[in-house]
């Protein structure tokens, strides 16, 4: 049976470098990074990526108060992707329009604000406030999206570790062509520097990044490298089906053509190259397409050493015989946003599609010869004589995998 085709007609986004799209393109074009180091309460400093945005632009303080970090970061992305669509989303039925948003984590950051606050009581649970519960289940950013809008169907969140962006991706297109919904919106959410609890935890594992120049402190592919720098960041999709993105004459970013998912089943932190392999090669498959035929594979790596060498043999294994396929990484200048790393480096690189630019990974200074790939585009910026499909990674923890294609619109 053929399947409807499926576009992205419009993206809005905050990154540790940007509040907007075009903005937060250039600064990548331009290997521009903004981490910067923050002072963690009981943690102490470390190098982070912090987004500064218009809180309430489109709901107010009080609303923002009531809410969550994660879902004013929602609230702002969800309506500049709209915006972005140039959709009014009285051209829908509200309740045949569905909100897919992938988190790594919830919760953590309300609960550590909570039990800090209740010290200063004596840990008195009659300070502990009745916001909690709703502001920690699971589904709270995607719910905060629809009170926002006024949407009124389907909305959930997508627990996928560091591979939910993607997984959001894939979740609206699969509603889409089962006929649940009419449109969608999706993406992904980090508010992870909000976490002592988060930052602690990866040091613990010998996980996280120290640099005495906190935008030098991601550097994945370096042989100098020692872990992950943690941003916050959202991204948020607008995806139709193409025939009903033709009709109004939406702005087409990409049209999703293929991806996959499967696990490792192998250990909770350290990531399997054979599996992560296997995903892309379930991507191509789906989108019918051979590794050649990809121009550019932006990849997960996070500055991890383990991590960063498994991504790489998979991507040998799977385009040892691409000349023509590039790949670069956009956690070098921005960090890794966890949730939302995903879709925020999908955003990053769907420009290319019209101006033929690949950004580049920076902070490499000695590329370590285990991460060797051709076409690595490093430290500078590289124009090239075509991008038509973008193979886009993301993994994460206990052994999740998510890879999708994007392929540049071409008027039949």
């Amino acid at each position: 049976m053929l399947q409807r085709r499926i576009v992205l007609t419009g993206v809005g986004l905050v990154a540790p470098n940007a509040t907007s799209y075009s903005e937060f393109r250039q600064k990548l074009v331009n290997g521009q990074s903004e981490i910067s180091e923050i002072d963690l309460r009981y943690f102490g400093k470390a190098p982070a990526g912090v987004c500064t945005f218009p809180e309430t632009l489109y709901r107010k303080k009080k609303e923002n108060k009531k809410g969550t970090r994660a879902g004013c970061l929602g609230v702002y992305c969800a309506n500049e992707a709209l915006l972005n669509a140039r959709l009014d989303l009285s051209s829908y039925d509200r309740s045949r329009v569905g909100v897919y948003i992938g988190l790594t984590e919830h919760g953590t950051v309300e609960t550590e604000n909570e039990v800090y606050n209740i010290s200063r009581y004596d840990y008195n649970v009659d300070y502990w406030t009745h916001h909690h519960n709703p502001r920690t289940v699971l589904n709270n950013p995607a719910g905060e999206i629809t009170m926002n809008l006024g949407i009124t169907g389907p909305h959930y969140v997508i627990g996928a570790a560091c591979a939910a962006g993607n997984a959001s991706l894939i979740q609206a297109v699969q509603m889409l062509r089962l006929g649940e919904v009419e449109m969608a919106l999706a993406g992904g959410i980090s508010e992870s520097v909000g976490s002592f609890g988060i930052f602690a935890s990866f040091k613990a594992q010998g996980a996280l990044a120290e640099a005495a120049d906190p935008r030098a402190a991601s550097r994945p592919f370096d042989s100098a490298r020692n872990g992950i720098v943690i941003s916050e960041g959202a991204c948020i999709y607008t995806i139709e089906y193409l025939e009903r993105a033709l009709e109004r004459g939406a702005p087409i970013l990409g049209e999703i053509v293929g991806y996959g998912m499967n696990s490792d089943a192998r250990d909770f932190v350290l990531p399997y190259g054979p599996r992560q392999a296997e995903c892309m090669r379930l991507a191509l498959a789906g989108a019918e397409l051979q590794p050649d035929e990809i121009d550019l594979v932006n990849t997960h790596a996070t500055g991890t050493r383990q991590g960063d060498i498994e991504e790489c043999k998979a991507i040998r294994e799977v385009f040892h015989h691409c000349p023509t396929t590039y790949v670069n990484n956009t956690k070098s200048i921005i960090g890794h946003a966890m949730g939302a790393a995903g879709v925020l480096e999908l955003a990053g690189n769907l420009p290319s599609f019209n101006d033929h630019v690949i950004h580049p990974t920076i902070n490499v200074d000695h590329l370590d010869p285990e991460c060797h790939l051709d076409n690595l585009v490093l430290n500078h910026a590289r124009t090239v004589p075509k991008v038509e499909t973008i193979l886009n990674n993301s993994f994460g923890m206990v052994g999740i995998n998510s890879t999708v294609i994007v392929k540049k619109w071409l008027q039949d």
